[in-house]
């Protein structure tokens, strides 16, 4: 199967035959483009407007039909495969997977996911002794809270929870990690989340690496949601720890990941106990047996985003969450839970009914939207000033289905 961006994009008539579009140009409005980009998927179930794009991503059919290739072969093949040709396919795998990062493809590690990901950085992270401290944030992912707390039980530190502003800014954020850092000066790891699964806040992570290691604190960086929807380098972050899945943004099969540490960094993660001895990063996780199939799917599903590309991807998500959250911005009853600054948001943002905090709220307005506007959302928990809906669409929605939002969204906070 072709899977060079002029292919995939000439298959959906959103660019010339013989010629690769020129990303940069792509204007997020440009309807027709879009619209052709939207074939590449299979559409969501008719009459559902399709808002909750950030649990996992869609692949495109290009990359669905190579899983389903894949499996059949590997079907076929069994420990045939599995002991012969794999490790050489997986060591392909890798350098792709390297090369989309920026990094050594002695850096990165294949897990099932981000969360196992992050648990192998928070859990392995070997520098903490008694006394000293660890720090996270409201808005983070719960299983990180949860492995965070427990680390007070595991390695004998003491765990500080903090509160991010709301509304929150540029400025005030990095301030509420600098003054956390300054009232708790034994923090010597912190959790600091790229994009929230919560709000789809992209907190200044640059700024506040670079203040954390001013303090001599390592951050873990959770990336879960950046990766395929935000533009960065992980170089230019400044990380030495970060998590990545593959089947949010990028589009991958679900059950693939990536963990990475810098390399001078890897003896600071514990190997997993499943694991003999070995300086090697393939230590610090142990996933047992991957799907074989959705490992070898994954330059599919690159090849598909680089073919979109991630630029007009970023800019496109970006529009679609400024369609519906300017246009409701000046309803004092309905509070949107990330600032207009577009370098603080991608395509996910959150809101909530003012007044309404609890999750029995927020889980009965999610389901009105569906119910009686079929639009589907999801509840999301955990931030400090009260529960919110997340909404998160992807490159199936359109500009209509955003104002469909907005106009319900108005009709609900006037009841």
């Amino acid at each position: 199967m072709d899977l060079s961006r002029r292919a995939i994009l000439a298959a959906a008539g959103a660019a010339p035959a013989g010629a690769a579009l020129a990303a940069e140009a792509v204007r997020p409005d440009d309807e027709s483009h879009w619209a052709k980009v939207a074939t590449l998927f299979d559409a969501p179930p008719r009459g559902i407007v399709q808002l909750e794009n950030g649990y996992f991503g869609a692949m495109t059919k290009s990359t669905r039909v190579a899983f389903e290739q894949h499996t059949a072969r590997v079907n076929r093949e069994t420990s045939i495969y599995a002991r012969e040709a794999f490790n050489g396919d997986m060591a392909a795998v890798r350098a792709r997977c390297a090369k989309l990062l920026g990094v050594g493809a002695d850096e990165i590690a294949f897990t099932r996911g981000g969360t196992e990901s992050m648990v192998t950085l928070i859990g392995g992270y070997n520098r903490l002794k008694p006394g000293d401290a660890v720090l996270y944030a409201d808005l983070d992912y719960d299983s990180m809270k949860t492995s965070m707390a427990a680390l007070e039980k595991v390695r004998g530190v003491r765990v500080v929870k903090i509160d991010l502003p709301e509304p929150a800014g540029r400025q005030n954020v990095i301030d509420a990690y600098e003054a956390a850092l300054k009232a708790n000066p034994d923090v010597r790891m912190m959790l600091l989340t790229h994009l929230s699964n919560r709000t789809g806040l992209v907190p200044p992570v640059k700024e506040i690496v670079a203040l954390a290691k001013a303090r001599n604190v390592d951050v873990l960086l959770d990336s879960g949601h950046a990766l395929g929807q935000t533009e960065f380098s992980v170089r230019d972050l400044g990380v030495e720890f970060a998590g990545f899945g593959l089947h949010k943004w990028i589009g991958a099969p679900v059950g693939i990941g990536l963990v990475y540490i810098r390399k001078d960094r890897i003896p600071d993660i514990d190997v997993s106990i499943l694991e003999a001895p070995s300086d090697r990063i393939d230590a610090r996780p142990h996933t047992g047996t991957l799907n074989f199939a959705t490992l070898l799917s994954v330059p599919d599903a690159i090849a598909a985003h680089e073919a979109i590309g991630l630029a007009p991807k970023a800019r496109r998500l970006r529009y679609l969450r400024d369609r519906w959250a300017e246009a409701v911005q000046d309803d004092p009853r309905i509070q949107v839970l990330t600032p207009n600054d577009p370098d603080m948001h991608a395509g996910i943002t959150s809101f909530r009914i003012a007044g309404k905090t609890s999750r029995e709220d927020n889980l009965a307005l999610r389901r009105l939207l569906m119910d009686r506007y079929r639009i589907f959302t999801i509840e999301r928990l955990g931030v400090a000033k009260g529960c919110c809906v997340r909404v998160s669409p992807s490159f199936v929605n359109t500009p209509a289905d955003m104002d469909a939002l907005a106009k319900a969204l108005r009709e609900i906070a006037r009841t």
